[in-house]
């Protein structure tokens, strides 16, 4: 549930609200065609205090992999938004990629064999064999949180990442008589920190009581039965931002039409990260063993939503000035609208402690890269 605003369409009446969804920009499974271009558990979690032994080259990432360390790294949710960027990336520095996927027409589609030759797609009966003889696996997936909720679609939410976690886990633990991946990237949430407009969360905070939070911690809990031996890193992500999926590409639409604006009071907190940097701390925590335990997924400098609003409307040329009522979004979404009217503050101490360079640490620059990136 790293979450991503959908704002889909605009009426003409009393609101310029047709329909308001809140996503998961971890996996949706679902390929993004559009391109709008303008200009605790019995393993307990680990959160380290200083940084120690960084090995990035100082922008947050490694450029190639050093001769002889090339990885073989198995992802679930590889479809989905963050996922696409991460493969992408290990197929541009020739790793090797095994994409762990549901429906291997779907991810085909996605991974055309004449843009990512060499990868592996790997349906579930196929996955047993990817993971042992991988170096790392990376878990992304998970059901969107993108509709009204019911008591059927909260529990799909919480299986749906309980299950495939608990899958990879048990995978992993039984490759032992192979040589077993040697770490565990697993994604995971700020919403694991309840909502509020006062607090500041770091990686050392207690969990909310909130159902999201309950989610996170469960899902958290999976990943942390793995094997001691296996190194764990748990991305607590917020808000993604980037070009052709994520918030930013149901927003910009409405920006455009005049409609754009905050949503509820506009005070709750944006704790969000670029696309460009949460796939680099996903990539720096694969490869650099130094990245263990909890490491939020967000920017040193969250906004609150007014803000937010106000910067992408000047990146657009747009001003932010239509707001969705909190009434209306509990029309559409009842007890789900909770994700989008409540917020957190969430600061990476974790990634700033072992040196992890933020390319986008100000929203107005990462508003700015994805607005004007085809320019």
């Amino acid at each position: 549930m790293a979450m991503e605003l959908c704002c889909r369409g605009a009426t003409s009446t009393t609101t310029s609200l047709a329909s308001i969804s809140w996503s998961n920009s971890i996996s949706s499974n679902s390929v993004h065609p559009t391109s709008v271009r303008i200009c605790q558990p019995k393993r307990a979690i680990k959160v380290l205090s200083l940084a120690t032994n960084s090995n990035n080259n100082g922008n947050g990432s490694t450029n190639q992999p050093h001769k002889g360390n090339q990885m073989t790294v198995s992802i679930t949710g590889a479809t989905g938004f963050i996922g696409k960027r991460l493969v992408q990336r290990l197929h541009q520095e020739n790793h090797r990629v095994r994409v762990l996927t549901r429906s291997k027409s779907k991810a085909q589609l996605v991974f055309p064999v004449r843009e990512f030759p060499g990868i592996v797609i790997a349906e579930e009966p196929e996955w047993k064999d990817c993971i042992r003889g991988s170096t790392a696996v990376v878990n992304l997936a998970g059901t969107p949180v993108s509709t009204r909720w019911s008591s059927e679609i909260k529990k799909e939410i919480m299986q749906s990442r309980i299950n495939v976690t608990s899958k990879v886990v048990d995978l992993i633990n039984n490759s032992q008589n192979d040589v077993p991946p040697k770490v565990l990237v697993s994604a995971t949430a700020v919403g694991y920190y309840g909502s509020s407009e006062t607090q500041v969360f770091d990686e050392r905070s207690p969990p909310g009581n909130d159902y999201l939070a309950r989610v996170c911690k469960e899902w958290e809990g999976r990943a942390l039965k793995v094997n001691k031996d296996v190194r764990v890193a748990l991305i607590r992500i917020g808000v993604v931002l980037g070009k052709d999926g994520g918030a930013l590409a149901k927003m910009i639409p409405l920006f455009m039409m005049f409609a754009g604006g905050p949503i509820g009071t506009g005070k709750q907190w944006f704790s969000w990260i670029h696309l460009d940097d949460i796939v680099n701390l996903i990539y720096e925590a694969l490869s650099n063993p130094s990245y263990e335990g909890v490491i939020n997924g967000t920017a040193p400098n969250p906004v609150r939503l007014t803000e937010m609003c106000e910067q992408l409307g000047n990146s657009l040329g747009r001003p932010s000035w239509l707001p969705v009522p909190e009434f209306a979004l509990k029309a559409v979404l009842g007890e789900g609208a909770s994700v989008v009217l409540e917020g957190q503050r969430v600061i990476p101490v974790r990634a700033k402690e072992l040196g992890f360079s933020f390319k986008y640490p100000y929203v107005k620059d990462a508003l700015k890269a994805v607005v004007c990136s085809d320019k």
